[in-house]
């Protein structure tokens, strides 16, 4: 139980220097990728995010890793996930393979219960979902969105002819939409 509270100056100072340095090292990184980086669009962006914190808190503390080491998996990192998302914003596969669809959990009023099975979903969190946007009764939202980022997007009216936002959503949940 020795040194619990502090190991001795050598190390406090490569701490603060340490982390200094990797936290301009990663802002520099991310700065330079653009602000598509660290966006929540999907699943891999948020695997991307965490990595990268998880990178920076082993690089600052562990002091068998290198300043070095830890500026080469950032840049990887982030080279790794600008590729991936330049190429998805160009190849419909590549971008089908990293991304999932929005699905349709209300429609007309009318839940659909093995769509929020599939996706995991409690009828608390719908009902929280609903309040948090001033929605009073589900049964008058005539369409309601799990996201691919896992926000819930609640549409209480649909007006109008023109349904552009709704291209991408499965057509198995949203036939004459």
């Amino acid at each position: 139980m020795e040194n619990i509270f502090f190991d001795n100056w050598d190390s406090f100072v490569r701490t603060v220097v340490i982390t200094v340095l990797a936290y301009m090292g990663m802002v520099f990184f991310l700065r330079v990728s653009g602000k598509r980086t660290l966006s929540k669009m999907n699943a891999f962006d948020f695997v991307i995010t965490v990595a990268l914190g998880s990178t920076l808190a082993a690089v600052c503390l562990n002091k068998n890793i290198a300043l070095f080491d830890g500026m080469t998996v950032f840049f990887l990192l982030i080279f790794f996930q600008f590729i991936l998302t330049w190429l998805s914003v160009r190849n419909k596969k590549i971008k089908n393979l990293i991304t999932s669809s929005p699905s349709v959990l209300v429609y007309n009023g009318e839940i659909m219960e093995e769509v929020m099975k599939k996706e995991r979903l409690t009828m608390d969190e719908l009902k929280m979902a609903a309040r948090s946007q001033g929605i009073e009764d589900i049964s008058n939202v005539d369409i309601l969105i799990l996201e691919t980022t896992g926000d819930i997007t609640i549409i209480p009216k649909i007006e109008g002819t023109k349904r552009g936002t709704f291209k991408g959503i499965r057509k198995d949940q949203l036939n004459d939409v």
